[in-house]
């Protein structure tokens, strides 16, 4: 009898495994939610810190600040080195979400308004998405796509009703930050799974250190000195949070809840960056980016409920 007690409880039913998942979904939607938000003041903060420093140094400057702290974290924490098979994910993850996302977007907001960038940087759940089926073995299902369609569709109809609509020559860099930041997402989320979401990027942007104190130092010291304290608040976000304790909770939801699932929380971010810009930068809100915010959180909400197959990889 006691035999048969232990197989029940080491063997759990159907139902109990389907609850288990559906917890550490919840679990995972909630970290990313934090993680979205964190990201969400992104845009706005770049822009203060762009009144400033140049767009090299708040986009590279920052990784080299949060490089620092990274650093001091892994060794107080006495972290084992990363094996080979890990440092090669990592150099993708650091490539995509340490250097390409953040130059590309620091780039565009000195070119165009945030608002702009957030409603371009709303692509990001599709192509984290697809970027997931490629690098993390997540096959999202039919519905799943519908629902990222109609949610993308929501929000470039807003663009365009707001003027938005027209391509410019910024948008090519946020469309470059887009797939670098997808690509980084996605194997970042992938390697989570055995390292831990707050490792990843610790140790993605301490390999970056080398490649970036040497060029950045001087000028993010010699451009700090003169700045505002809006521009150093800024940049003090955008190096700690953004690049660095966001990811904490991004990586971590997106290793427990999934890529697929989890990116599509990114829906949200342009909506969250438009009430901080309203916020922070006196942007009014209007009666169709709320209709619009409700189409996508509806649109999240089926996709939520859409199966997503993920094939583990060797």
């Amino acid at each position: 009898m006691g035999v048969q007690a232990r197989s029940r409880i080491s063997q759990p039913s159907g139902a109990s495994q389907e609850t288990a998942d559906r917890r550490e979904e919840r679990v995972g939607l909630v970290w990313g939610l934090l993680g979205v938000f964190s990201f969400s003041l992104t845009l706005p903060a770049t822009k203060a810190a762009l009144t400033a420093l140049s767009p090299l140094t708040v986009g590279l400057g920052r990784a080299l600040v949060a490089a620092v702290l990274a650093g001091l974290v892994l060794l107080l924490k006495r972290e084992r080195v990363p094996t080979w098979r890990q440092t090669r994910q990592l150099v993708i993850v650091a490539a995509g979400v340490v250097g390409g996302f953040p130059f590309l977007t620091a780039w565009a907001m000195e070119r165009v308004p945030a608002s702009h960038g957030a409603i371009v940087l709303a692509l990001l759940p599709l192509a984290t998405a697809g970027a997931a089926a490629f690098f993390a073995g997540e096959r999202p299902s039919r519905r799943y796509w519908i629902s990222s369609a109609a949610a993308c569709l929501a929000i470039l109809a807003y663009a365009a009703g707001t003027g938005l609509g027209g391509l410019q020559q910024a948008d090519l860099a946020l469309l470059g930050a887009v797939l670098a930041a997808a690509v980084g997402y996605a194997v970042g989320g992938q390697l989570a799974r055995t390292m831990g979401g707050w490792q990843v990027i610790s140790w993605a942007l301490v390999f970056s250190f080398p490649l970036l104190v040497v060029p950045m130092a001087g000028p993010l010291v010699s451009e700090l000195r003169n700045a505002s304290w809006s521009a150093w608040l800024g940049f003090g976000y955008v190096s700690v949070v953004s690049q660095y304790l966001g990811f904490f909770a991004w990586y971590h939801g997106l290793a427990v809840g999934g890529v697929a699932r989890v990116g599509q929380t990114q829906y949200l971010q342009p909506f969250f960056t438009l009430a901080a810009s309203a916020l922070l930068l006196g942007e009014s809100i209007t009666l169709g980016a709320v209709a619009a915010a409700v189409i996508v959180v509806a649109a999240v909400a089926q996709g939520r409920r859409a199966a997503v197959i993920c094939i583990e990889r060797s």
